[in-house]
């Protein structure tokens, strides 16, 4: 947990839920599996969640409820954006309803806060939230929480968002869908890190049966339809990082570009294509690239690493456009063609 938080699109951490498992291959390099079981793996909250394998720690799908900071969001004052269980799931597998139930409680209350709740469970979740006694149990476990009766101003929570993590496309038609059928103010994707290309278009503006039939696709603004408000992109960071296409980051900021949704480029990662990417410099003007190394994109696959003296083929007939070099997140940095995307989205 932390009050402040160098992830790009949110403010602070809350980890009331710890521990987490593998389901995915978004989930072979996670930060948070690797600090659990390195230097944090002493640490009460932490302790027991990973065990030691040749490829580095691994969640051993045991979870955590750290009730010593359940409070927290109602301790800080000052407004913020909240990353829910950023070292964890709030909806993986092993996870009692009643922890869930006390997270979202806490969101009720302490309702000045946005909090952005991001999960691979996105069946459970859209289960879980789509209960029809749901407001029912927030309210009898609020007192609990405040000493105050309860006050819960709108349903589905103003002031929290739904999101799915999707690193490809067959995780993002599994996911996607019970996303757009999960009761929320605002739902979004974060496809980091992303490792394919993906098509959401029909996700970004899906038809609204209460819309005029002449409206295809919803109208922007309509408290109706169910479509994603928002995308995150990130390329991949850490000693084992695996490279992103540029393609396949142009691809998806084109597709929001053309539905008007809010798009966040977070990071390259480790990688970062040679030529129209990274501000300030290109291939000709930093000789220094030849120390780093490099994949091609080739047959629809990564090659193995490997480090010419230039990344560059003499004959002429090299496409610049098909390779990165691993150059470290910080010299890599999170301009796309130049330009920095923030885009937040706007509650509805």
């Amino acid at each position: 947990m932390a009050d402040k938080s160098a992830i790009e699109w949110t403010d602070a951490t809350w980890n009331p839920i710890t521990g987490c498992s593998i389901v995915s291959p978004g989930c072979t390099n996670c930060y948070a599996m690797k600090l659990a079981g390195t230097r944090l793996k002493h640490i009460d909250s932490r302790k027991g969640l990973t065990r030691d394998t040749k490829a580095g720690p691994v969640w051993t799908g045991e979870v955590r409820l750290n009730r010593q900071w359940l409070h927290q969001p109602l301790e800080w004052k000052k407004p913020r954006r909240i990353f829910v269980c950023a070292h964890g799931d709030l909806f993986a597998e092993n996870v009692p309803d009643e922890w869930i139930l006390d997270v979202f409680t806490v969101m009720a209350a302490a309702d000045h806060h946005t909090y952005q709740v991001l999960t691979k469970r996105a069946d459970r979740m859209r289960e879980f939230l789509s209960r029809r006694d749901l407001l029912e149990d927030i309210y009898a476990n609020w007192y609990t929480f405040t000493g105050k009766p309860a006050e819960v101003y709108s349903w589905p929570l103003h002031n929290v968002w739904c999101g799915v993590s999707a690193e490809d496309q067959k995780r993002a038609d599994e996911r996607l869908p019970a996303l757009l059928a999960t009761p929320a103010k605002l739902r979004f994707v974060s496809a980091e890190p992303l490792l394919g290309s993906l098509d959401i278009a029909k996700y970004l503006r899906p038809l609204c049966d209460r819309c005029p039939p002449w409206e295809v696709p919803c109208r922007i603004g309509c408290q109706h339809c169910t479509r994603l408000d928002w995308v995150i992109v990130g390329g991949e960071s850490g000693p084992d990082a695996r490279p992103m296409h540029p393609a396949w980051a142009r691809s998806i900021r084109d597709q929001c570009a053309a539905a008007g949704t809010a798009f966040f480029f977070k990071q390259w990662g480790e990688w970062a294509p040679q030529i129209g990417a990274v501000d300030g410099w290109t291939l000709d003007d930093n000789p220094e690239i030849s120390r780093f190394e490099h994949r091609e994109w080739e047959d629809g696959r990564w090659s193995e690493p490997f480090w010419p003296m230039w990344c560059d083929w003499q004959d002429g007939n090299y496409d610049e456009e098909q390779c990165v070099s691993r150059i470290g997140k910080k010299r890599a940095g999170r301009r796309l063609d130049d330009v920095e995307h923030n885009a937040m989205p706007e509650a509805r």
